[in-house]
């Protein structure tokens, strides 16, 4: 069965800059170093992930990361990974929606209480901001030449670290011979009460797909998917675990891969010639970090190829690994919408008319945050 927990990022953006905030980024202990005081990128990362590992032991083995993401546990196979190859580095993961990961981060530069090392999120719009104000510490990693260009930061003030696509996915044996052929289909009133999706108006990423389904398809089609009886929670996990537990037929707004084996219980579709939507999750290292090696270590570790050569979606951010399962590189499906998702990410006014637009149809948005309140500074 496909698995529904190895998003490594969500959540929305933050809509003002550390500076629009009406606050400083700080002094105190903690605050950003401005890139101008923190170097260039230099050349191209030559150490080993051997001798990347023994510099951060001597610099104390610690590392904080903020991961954007929908449970607290949902970056927990990516720490085991990491631990197993570098047992000696005490790695704290935080997850968070990645729109309060941003304007946590914001607040911290700005009262010099800067906690994480190393941020990745899908707020991709932070990481052109966070460089223009110089509080990202520009670095290349080994393989930083073999990313996709789309997938870093010329000066590499920041990159990707792996691709994430959101689609439709159903139940195989439930849907039967009847199963969905496209996003087109999920308005036929054979699956009215049979389907779960998260809030496009409280993830930007699904914000985007629902954006390409009502360009794609029209407002009408907007409207018969509304009366669909559709079943709306938090989380993009939400629609893979409403699937996968038999509670509904179909999810939409939810991550897969198309890899998946064709005895899988649930089937993660991107069907030709209809929109789907994929990104490059986003990773820096902040200027302030106080585990600097570490935050070296571990980007140069995201974008190894053995590394990638795991990914869960199939899709790798270098130009030189295959892709699993004979699939394409992701930046050759046209319908995947991989350049859009950042030039929409980037209007952010657009953005709140699409979030009210969608809330006139399916209601505001319910419940709490999954992975939980965790307040200003979690993993200090």
């Amino acid at each position: 069965m496909t698995s529904f927990s190895r998003r490594r990022v969500l959540g929305a953006g933050a809509l003002l800059g550390v500076n629009a905030l009406g606050m400083s980024i700080g002094t105190g202990a903690g605050a950003a170093v401005p890139a101008s005081r923190a170097g260039s990128a230099g050349p191209e990362e030559k150490k080993s992930l051997d001798q990347l590992y023994a510099d951060a032991v001597r610099e104390g083995g610690e590392l904080v990361v903020y991961a954007g993401g929908d449970t607290p546990t949902q970056q927990d196979r990516t720490k085991q990974a990491f631990l197993s190859r570098f047992p000696d580095i005490k790695l704290t993961m935080v997850v968070d929606y990645s729109k309060y990961h941003d304007v946590r981060v914001d607040n911290q530069l700005a009262t010099g209480t800067l906690v994480p090392d190393v941020v990745q999120l899908q707020t991709v719009q932070d990481f052109v901001r966070w460089k223009k104000a110089g509080v990202l510490r520009p670095y290349k990693p080994a393989g930083f030449s073999a990313l996709h260009p789309a997938f870093k930061d010329p000066d590499g003030a920041w990159l990707a670290i792996g691709v994430i696509a959101f689609s439709y996915m159903y139940d195989v044996a439930a849907a039967g011979g009847a199963a969905p052929s496209s996003p087109l289909d999920l308005v036929d009133p054979r699956w009215k009460g049979a389907i779960a999706s998260s809030y496009p108006h409280d993830d930007d990423a699904v914000l985007y797909l629902y954006r390409l389904y009502a360009q794609r398809y029209g407002w009408d089609w907007v409207a018969r998917f509304a009366a669909q009886d559709v079943q709306f929670a938090r989380g993009s996990n939400s629609p893979g675990i409403a699937v996968s537990t038999k509670q509904k037929v179909i999810g939409v707004g939810g991550s897969g891969s198309l890899t998946a084996p064709s005895t899988a219980a649930v089937r993660w579709a991107a069907a030709d010639g209809h929109p789907f939507m994929a990104w490059g999750q986003r990773a820096a290292i902040l200027a302030g970090a106080k585990h600097l090696a570490a935050a070296k270590l571990y980007l140069n570790w995201q974008i190894s190829t053995a590394v990638q050569q795991t990914s869960f979606s199939g899709w790798s951010v270098r130009t030189d690994v295959n892709p699993a399962g004979g699939l394409k590189p992701i930046w050759q499906y046209e319908n995947a919408n991989l350049d859009g998702f950042p030039r929409f990410m980037a209007d952010r006014a657009e953005i709140e008319r699409w979030k009210q637009t969608f809330a006139l149809y399916f209601g505001e948005v319910q419940g709490a945050p999954t992975p939980g309140w965790l307040g200003l500074h979690p993993g200090r």
